[in-house]
């Protein structure tokens, strides 16, 4: 199949312009895996809390959007299933299931998935179309990353919240921006408009 053949197909994402293969989404699943995981490396730690500022959020999203819902998923699966069994690739070089900051990482997974599927649907075609799936995959991560932390560390919700979202909020704005401009673009330039 050729890429002209695959970009005008309705519902795609932008992993779909590659010819389709097997490996091609076996290299896209241990590629959205890696990236996450050096992406997590990026840590700088927020004073008061146990979770660090990364730039794993931020390949987690688009991970899921470039690659649809399953290999997003997948993607995602890989990372947490490697990291629980004790690779170092999460925040800060940290491995395994019971740091306070895992629900983000579980959060990420579902993330993956959902801002994949909108993806699908043309989420990441316009500037405003990507800002809304960026804010609402920052929201999925946050609904499973804040309670996690409650019960990993006795949290009420309102210190939750203070220590595991509001400090990170505008990052995530710089995140959004930058994929607001990097999605878009990337259509543009393959030819596709939204």
């Amino acid at each position: 199949m050729s890429t002209a053949s695959v970009s005008l197909r309705p519902g795609a994402v932008l992993a779909d312009l590659l010819p389709a293969s097997r490996v091609r989404d076996i290299a896209l699943v241990v590629g959205g895996a890696a990236l996450t995981g050096l992406a997590a490396q990026v840590a700088v730690p927020v004073p008061g809390s146990p979770v660090p500022v990364t730039g794993q959020t931020f390949a987690a999203l688009l991970v899921g959007t470039a690659f649809g819902a399953r290999r997003g998923f997948l993607s995602l699966a890989l990372y947490a299933l490697v990291g629980m069994a004790g690779v170092p690739w999460f925040a800060g070089g940290t491995s395994g299931a019971g740091g306070a900051s895992f629900g983000y990482v579980l959060g990420m997974l579902l993330a993956a998935t959902v801002v994949g599927a909108l993806a699908r649907r043309g989420g990441d075609r316009s500037v405003l179309r990507t800002a809304g799936l960026m804010v609402l995959g920052s929201a999925v991560i946050y609904a499973v990353g804040v309670p996690y932390l409650m019960a990993a560390t006795g949290m009420s919700l309102g210190v939750a919240l203070a220590k595991g979202m509001v400090p990170f909020l505008i990052g995530d704005a710089l995140k959004a921006a930058l994929a607001m401009g990097a999605l878009p673009a990337a259509w543009k330039l393959a030819g596709r408009r939204g």
